[in-house]
């Protein structure tokens, strides 16, 4: 693997040192792949769309995200902003390129949980888009457009991840096949009208079944936290490490957004019937109350703490959009019919 986290490291300079005028766009598209925007930002807008497609959309982002983390802690995949001082090889040959605010992610590099989460919950978009086109039209030509856009999405996100020092391409590549294939099966199997036990219990089993396999591989004496420790060593910023970046936070932010989806279909089963004028009037008003749910400034001690709270954020994420914020609009706009 030395060889190929060599090539790497010199294709992250090049893509750096070509592309330095794109650096906005390449830090845009890395937020936009960011698994964190899967909930708060592709989930709602979808939701608003098409019902059935944004439960989709926030299932396969859970079990997604989830099965991510397995798959880094199994993998042991480094990253390059790590990676180039601890080797030791660059000694006499630096490599020209920096780090930036989002470089510093303190869990294992591989496979890249942005190309594999963006290609799974994007699947569930492009394709229900693409459906819906060849039903309207019966032209593959513009049904195949989404698929197209698609394809280009997921080349953006694996080259800003590399642009960033974030991944080695290898991780980018393996991280968007696999999300690829979750994609294709995870879309046909949505669990709506599922009861609330099946959402705890769920969530229960991802949650337990995780610190389970961190508690097995750390009595096989194998340490868990060697990732945190080299970020913390090579990262360029010390503010540049964040908590929420944590593997314990992917897991924390799974199980709760999984658990929030069967409460908000316990509450409210089928959800609010809305007009498309309101629904975008409840896209807006949930927009907005995620972006603050999310800006909420969290304790990070102790971190038990933090993970707890951090779940009962996610938690709360499917409530604003499925339950709350569309019940509201359902009342006001109802009021207004009647007067």
């Amino acid at each position: 693997m030395e060889e190929v986290y060599t090539q790497g490291v010199w294709i992250a300079e090049g893509l750096q040192q070509r592309t330095k005028s794109q650096e906005k766009f390449w830090l845009t598209v890395t937020h936009v792949g960011d698994p964190k925007a899967a909930f708060l930002l592709v989930f709602p807008f979808t939701y608003f769309i098409s019902r059935r497609a944004g439960v989709a959309v926030l299932w396969v982002a859970a079990i997604s995200e989830w099965l991510n983390l397995v798959l880094k802690w199994l993998l042991f995949g480094e990253r390059p902003f790590w990676w180039i001082g601890k080797s030791g090889l660059f000694v006499n040959k630096q490599p020209n390129i920096r780090q930036f605010p989002s470089t510093c992610e303190t869990g294992p590099g591989s496979p890249s949980g942005h190309a594999m989460v963006t290609a799974a919950v994007w699947w569930v978009v492009v394709s229900s888009l693409g459906s819906f086109l060849y039903s309207r039209t019966h032209s593959v030509v513009l049904s195949a457009a989404p698929y197209l856009v698609y394809v280009v999405m997921l080349v953006a996100v694996g080259i800003s991840r590399v642009f960033i020092l974030a991944h080695f391409p290898h991780q980018v590549v393996a991280g968007s096949i696999t999300g690829l294939i979750l994609g294709i099966v995870l879309s046909c199997r949505v669990p709506e009208g599922r009861p609330l036990l099946f959402f705890f219990s769920f969530s229960s089993v991802l949650l337990f079944g995780a610190l389970m396999l961190h508690a097995g591989l750390k009595h096989l004496e194998i340490d868990l936290s060697w990732s945190i420790a080299l970020a913390k060593k090579w990262c360029s910023r010390e503010e540049w490490i964040r908590l929420d970046t944590a593997p314990f936070s992917s897991l924390t932010r799974d199980c709760g957004a999984l658990l929030g989806l069967g409460l908000a279909q316990y509450w409210k089963p089928g959800g609010w019937s809305l007009p498309w004028a309101p629904r975008a009037l409840s896209l807006a008003i949930s927009s907005m109350g995620l972006y603050h749910v999310n800006r909420l400034p969290l304790p990070v001690r102790p971190q038990e703490l933090f993970y707890a709270l951090f779940f009962v954020k996610f938690v709360l994420v499917p409530l604003i959009v499925m339950v709350l914020v569309p019940g509201l609009v359902h009342l006001f706009t109802r009021k207004k019919k009647r007067d």
